[in-house]
């Protein structure tokens, strides 16, 4: 059984530099203040050196260059996590994240028939925190890590149809970026419904592979999917943002020192996946983690704990439950086999026992027995 845990484009047409200056209306672009003066950080020097030598580059490029080049890269050389860092995750926040997720976990593979065969998958594993708090539950099992960088293309809607959004120099100031509109097609809009009702559009092809990867695994071998992430059910237009010292930065002020991000469009995952395997969710962490059982795992770890331990166990709830902190802004997406929620199962083998019909664990209400 294998459990899994949690784009870029080549250079523009020759019209490249016909680009239409765009005034992208994203929220969370912006902190809402002009800087005092352009910061030139190294991976800016490299991001006009690399748009003046093959033109104007989508977001995803941007974000894959930003976030993980090899020599200048935000996740390469910067301690992006914790307190003193620029964002938190769940599983930093809470050991009770972690537990509970390798209670589901259980909960799956004993549901399956407790194949002796069993992998656990992390995609993105930052410091291996979640993989430590889901092993401590296990207490003896391997664990294989890999990283897991996506990256994003923006699309808007114009009178000539959709065109997507990239970044390029700003003519009257040399060594600051911008958004413009590509001047043609490009592959990106292929990925757009054709009942498409929003006016900006963010897709990410990459998740689409991996998605579609998960679900081809999962229906040839059994297992299952959690995937747990800021997103959207198709509802959302403008989610591309950056974070530096846990506050909102402006995504193209000084690249290479804030972290960049977008929501999870959880709908396409969906329609990813459509087929092969089924899928539930999403669904508010604060939900998830409820029907999972975390008030009980609280109060056990508050009995057993002094009191400064009290009270970051109690403050690490309230992040995570909180509707106003995590608890709403996160969500659950699960892929699984169709067999799984039918009540069939593959072909068991020696080592195998016979799969239970129960519901999936955290999509539903908690029942004690």
């Amino acid at each position: 059984m294998s459990v899994f845990a949690r784009g870029g484009l080549g250079p523009l047409c020759a019209a490249a530099r016909a680009v239409i200056p765009c005034l992208w209306r994203g929220k969370y672009f912006s902190s809402g203040r002009e800087p005092a003066e352009t910061q030139v950080t190294p991976m800016l020097r490299h991001l006009i050196y690399k748009i003046k030598a093959t033109g104007p580059i989508t977001v995803a490029e941007y974000m894959k260059e930003v976030l993980t080049n090899p020599a200048k890269g935000y996740y390469v050389y910067r301690d992006m996590l914790g307190e003193k860092g620029d964002f938190i995750t769940s599983p930093e926040i809470s050991q009770i994240f972690g537990e509970l997720l390798g209670i589901w976990f259980i909960s799956e593979w004993m549901a399956t028939g407790k194949n002796a065969a069993f992998q656990l998958v992390e995609l993105g594993p930052g410091r291996g925190t979640l993989a430590g708090d889901i092993l401590r539950v296990f207490s003896q099992l391997g664990s294989v890590l890999k990283n897991c960088d996506i990256s994003i293309h923006l699309v808007e809607k114009t009178p000539q149809g959709w065109r997507e959004v990239f970044i390029d120099i700003d003519p009257q100031v040399s060594d600051k970026l911008r958004f413009v509109l590509a001047p043609c097609v490009t592959p990106a809009e292929v990925f757009i419904q054709r009942d498409e009702m929003r006016d900006h559009v963010e897709v990410c092809p990459e998740a689409g592979i991996i998605i579609q990867e998960l679900s081809q695994r999962i229906a040839l071998t059994g297992g299952a999917a959690l995937i747990a992430d800021y997103g959207h059910d198709g509802t959302k237009t403008d989610t591309f943002r950056g974070f530096c010292g846990h506050k909102l930065h402006d995504v193209l002020t000084a690249p290479g020192t804030a972290d960049l991000t977008a929501d999870v469009d959880f709908s396409y995952l969906r329609r990813m996946a459509e087929g092969e395997v089924a899928s539930l969710g999403p669904i508010k962490q604060q939900t998830f983690l409820k029907n999972m059982g975390i008030d009980v795992r609280l109060k056990v770890l508050l009995d057993k704990s002094d009191e400064p331990a009290r009270q970051q166990l109690l403050q690490g709830y309230d992040m995570l439950m909180n509707p106003k902190k995590m608890g709403e802004r996160f969500n659950f997406f699960a892929l699984l086999p169709h067999q799984r929620l039918h009540g069939r199962s593959h072909p068991m083998n020696a080592c195998q026992s016979k799969p239970s019909v129960s519901p999936v664990a955290g999509f539903g209400e908690l029942a004690w027995r």
